[in-house]
């Protein structure tokens, strides 16, 4: 696909992307940046979907890679939840490739502004600080592991705006992590329903591959300094900086509709 794009216009999507990044890595939810952008410069919603998967893959790369190597995320103890994640991405994207393009230019946005509204409500957290990675996890059931990959990674792979702040959600509740902690479980997951749907999206042929390598290097940058900032500075840092974004981009595509 060509869309002959301006310079204004790659250097904006860049900007976007960068930021999305930096607030992905953060606490999830940089989909909800990068998707309306893709699709104010008139891109296809099918070719949306697998673009930002294109660009998103970068991100979660970057981040969970942070995330393990400072020791806050550790891959083995969550394959149960892995492979489900796996199993439902690959679902959702062969379902979402089936539908219309008609259905996806009122789903995408519609869906957009669902995950906004959800991820801005205020939620108590009773997590308490994360004193081992390996207790936690094995508290749970490998069933529950693997319906909660399966459901999430189906959702990632189908459509996918606020998956990361989902994942940190479902950490927090279900195995008791603190934010910091929950945001290793968040991108690691997010990593592996990105790369499963991209590969499909690959095979299906629907994607930009200069605008998603143009935005995914310029992610992979804001990634990389969000999942600093968000060791670094923790939860107090972490809820303010995504909910303001994420009132920012529930009004954008408000304006837009």
């Amino acid at each position: 696909m060509e869309l002959g794009l301006e310079l204004t216009t790659i250097l904006l999507l860049g900007l976007a992307a960068l930021l999305a990044g930096f607030i992905d890595a953060i606490a999830g939810g940089g989909g909800m940046l990068v998707m309306p952008a893709l699709l104010s410069i008139g891109m296809p919603p099918h070719l949306v979907l697998g673009t930002n998967k294109l660009v998103g893959t970068f991100g979660t790369f970057s981040a969970s890679l942070t995330f393990i190597r400072k020791g806050l995320f550790t891959p083995a103890l969550w394959w149960a939840m892995s492979f489900g994640t796996f199993v439902g991405a690959l679902c959702g994207a062969l379902l979402i490739y089936l539908m219309s393009a008609g259905v996806l230019k009122k789903l995408l946005p519609l869906a957009i502004l669902l995950a906004a509204a959800y991820l801005a409500w205020p939620r108590r957290s009773t997590a308490e600080p994360l004193a081992s990675e390996s207790a936690p996890v094995r508290s749970v059931s490998r069933g529950v592991k693997l319906a909660t990959g399966g459901l999430i990674g189906f959702y990632d792979g189908f459509i996918g705006p606020g998956t990361g702040a989902f994942w940190m959600a479902a950490a927090m509740k279900l195995f008791n992590l603190d934010l910091v902690a929950a945001a290793g479980v968040a991108r690691f997951m997010n990593f592996i329903s990105n790369i499963t749907a991209l590969l499909t999206f690959m095979a299906l042929g629907t994607i930009d591959y200069p605008i998603g390598l143009t935005m995914g290097v310029t992610l992979m940058l804001g990634a990389f300094i969000g999942a600093h900032s968000a060791i670094r500075y923790g939860a107090p840092f972490i809820r303010p900086v995504f909910l303001g974004v994420v009132l920012l981009m529930a009004g954008r595509l408000l304006l837009m509709g």
